[in-house]
């Protein structure tokens, strides 16, 4: 194994373009749907305009150009090559922060706040408010290696990444994260010891507190009921992907539209969208997703991560500084009385008004400020 950081620059070949554009003008569609909404999933009406805008109209140049515009690298840990943007602050008392996305992200969730984290002063904040941005792919997905063999759980990735910071010569950093990414930083609140100096979260998935069930809050109570609609109606990826990822694999890397639909799903369930996803994010932001699962073929090895994960123990104590930030449209949520069960240093807490699970695209500015007011804390 080599310790080696090697630039990395993206040059999809043309002919893989031709060939996904070849994919979607041959898509063999389903039947409609019965009803007239998105219960059964996404309409079929949508998803031909979608694929058709794809196939027609859709330019990935911009998005490898702006991938390219930030210092890209890999670099080999435990025989997986490790894809990350390493964007640095021209200010030198920046705070190095690791910031870490989940499923079905990449790190082009954190396309609308890199520049004001590291250049704060040029997006309404201050010198004093600088980050390094350290945004690595996991393991299986986006230009990330694929593991060949089993073992690569969120306790091992979390392990990895504090190997990649001290590789990077960063003895002290901050860890931010969301959905797989906020289990992953919070594993690294259990187990980095001094190195990490605090975390911040943006879904908070804390077990409810057994003693409080009697006399729940508002909040709770939405809590509880958001987990329940979860488990009734909108965890069947989960149960599939934690199941039988290779399975699914072969219809996710052999049909862009069903790609494209598997993700969009979500990004119709879970962001703060009024019942369109395009009120929440673009078209061409969404298709710029989907096609780091498209490109490098990572529907299974990305699905192995729930395999990996689900069923086997996390959790523990963390008794270093602890920030929530919790987006109304989210999936999970707790109250501040049950995080404080397992998070004994909780420097800040904010039920925010708007904004859901991909809180970096939907909201990049309030997201920003809640990365700001975390962390001056610590400073």
């Amino acid at each position: 194994m080599s310790d080696d950081i090697r630039p990395f620059e993206l040059a999809i070949p043309e002919s893989e373009l031709e060939d996904l554009r070849r994919r979607l003008k041959a898509t063999r569609w389903p039947d409609a749907e019965t009803p007239d909404d998105w219960s059964q999933g996404i309409p079929l009406s949508y998803m031909r305009e979608v694929c058709a805008y794809w196939a027609n109209d859709y330019d990935w140049r911009p998005c490898e150009s702006l991938l390219n515009g930030w210092e890209q690298f890999q670099t080999e840990i435990d025989g997986v090559d490790i894809h990350f943007l390493h964007v640095k602050s021209l200010h030198a008392n920046a705070m190095p922060l690791l910031i870490t996305h989940g499923w079905p992200g990449s790190v082009l969730e954190f396309r609308h706040i890199i520049g004001p984290l590291t250049d704060p002063e040029a997006h309404g904040g201050k010198a004093e408010d600088a980050f390094h941005v350290i945004a690595p792919s996991l393991p299986g997905y986006g230009f990330s290696g694929k593991p060949t063999a089993p073992g690569w759980s969120v306790q091992k990735v979390a392990t990895a990444w504090e190997q990649l910071m001290a590789r990077l010569g960063y003895d002290h950093y901050v860890a931010q994260g969301g959905d797989w990414g906020s289990a992953i930083t919070r594993q690294i609140g259990v187990q980095a010891g001094d190195h990490c100096r605090a975390i911040h979260l943006n879904m908070i998935s804390e077990s409810p507190d057994k003693a409080t069930l009697d006399n729940m809050t508002a909040f709770e109570e939405k809590a509880m009921a958001s987990a329940k609609h979860y488990r009734d109606w909108d965890s069947g990826y989960s149960k599939q992907q934690s199941t039988r990822p290779q399975t699914l694999g072969y219809g996710l890397a052999d049909s862009p539209a069903g790609q494209a639909a598997w993700i969009m799903e979500k990004f119709w369930a879970w962001t703060d969208c009024d019942g369109h996803p395009e009120n929440a994010l673009s078209r061409d932001d969404m298709l710029d997703y989907i096609m780091l699962y498209w490109l490098p073929g990572t529907g299974a090895s990305s699905a192995r991560l729930y395999w990996e994960s689900f069923g086997r123990p996390r959790g523990g104590d963390i008794k270093m500084p602890v920030g929530c930030s919790q987006f109304p449209k989210d999936i999970f949520f707790s109250s501040r009385r049950w995080a404080e069960k397992s998070f004994h240093n909780i420097i800040h807490w904010n039920e925010l008004d708007k904004g859901g699970h991909f809180a970096a695209m939907e909201q990049p500015e309030l997201f920003v400020e809640e990365l700001r007011t975390c962390f001056r804390t610590i400073r």
